[in-house]
């Protein structure tokens, strides 16, 4: 009798609440491949509740070869998506689709190429002339750029086909890669200490791993961006600066081929080239994008005949919510 007295008195105290809570509003966010270190900071602010306590109900869709994000953005198959590098907001723009970059978390893209110890190339200049084997996509993203500015020629590529095994058995060889992955997997499968030229140390101008959102979220539910904006900002920091176990839990949990030894290497590496927290980011925070920045990007691309000079670059990305954010990390704020 007193339980059921009880009931009757705190059911209506229960209703109430649950009607007062406001309701969660469900983003999909879809990743540019597997699950990885390089996705840390997302995984963070779901693991640590971050973007539930903002007031949002995401899901983690796992990307892979098959994933093509900017189609199921442009589709409506997921509301949220990364931009693996600056070429991917431009092409979008340029094809007509509505979708903006709202922040970069990777300040410095972590494409490589990487060499043999050997004395006769010790920088990018030296390259010039050597056969570097590159794939298909990079024909179009940072081989121009590299033709530009060290007078790299077409007749230098050879097929880069994610093979290390061609790498691995010529000592002249030279190839793409990825700061946290090729690299790693020199080291310990072929049991040498490759040389490693991070082209964004050499003026590479390009943003990585920005947060793609369509326009009429923009539109519509621009507080739902910032919020998103603002708990991925916090989990990046987290992640990378306090605990990243209960984000490597759910990536290994996605993606059983990403041993600890493989996501602590690329997280030292984050760290220790700067990729998240350097240039502007030191200043106006993590995941911050500046005109300027874009501005050189784009000529740089344009110039090469890669985007007409007529196009508005400028839709490409919005600067609002990095602006208006909670920036970790920042020495001030705007």
């Amino acid at each position: 009798m007193r339980f059921l007295l009880a009931m009757a008195l705190t059911a209506p105290v229960l209703l109430a609440a649950a009607q007062a809570a406001p309701a969660l509003t469900h983003v999909t966010f879809v990743t540019d491949w597997k699950a990885l270190a390089e996705h840390g900071g997302f995984y963070e602010a779901l693991a640590e509740g971050l973007y539930r306590k903002a007031g949002l109900d995401v899901r983690i869709l796992e990307g892979g070869p098959s994933v093509n994000v900017p189609q199921l953005l442009a589709a409506g198959a997921a509301d949220m998506g990364i931009g693996s590098n600056g070429f991917i907001p431009l092409n979008m723009l340029r094809e007509g689709a509505k979708i903006k970059a709202v922040m970069a978390v990777f300040q410095k893209d972590p494409q490589v190429l990487i060499a043999h110890q050997r004395p006769d190339v010790k920088s990018l200049a030296d390259m010039r002339g050597k056969p570097i084997m590159i794939s298909d996509a990079s024909t179009v993203a940072f081989w121009p750029w590299l033709k530009a500015k060290y007078g790299f020629s077409d007749t230098q590529i050879r097929k880069y086909t994610f093979n290390l095994a061609p790498f691995l058995v010529d000592p002249k060889a030279i190839q793409e890669g990825y700061l946290t992955s090729e690299p790693y997997t020199i080291e310990t499968e072929g049991h040498t200490t490759p040389q490693v030229f991070l082209l964004a140390d050499n003026g590479y101008p390009g943003y990585a791993n920005m947060v793609l959102v369509p326009q009429k979220w923009i539109d519509t539910n621009p507080a739902a961006v910032q919020a998103f904006v603002n708990a991925t900002e916090r989990g990046w920091w987290n992640y990378l600066f306090a605990d990243p176990a209960p984000a490597n839990a759910m990536i290994r949990q996605d993606n059983p081929d990403m041993t600890e030894g493989l996501i602590a290497q690329a997280v030292s590496k984050m760290k220790s080239y700067g990729i998240v927290m350097s240039g502007d980011a030191r200043e106006f925070g993590l995941g911050v994008m500046t005109d300027a920045r874009w501005k050189a990007f784009f000529d740089t691309m344009s110039s090469e005949g890669l985007y007409p000079k007529s196009l508005r670059y400028e839709g490409a990305y919005d600067l609002r919510f990095v602006q208006n954010g909670l920036h970790p990390g920042a020495a001030k704020t705007r």
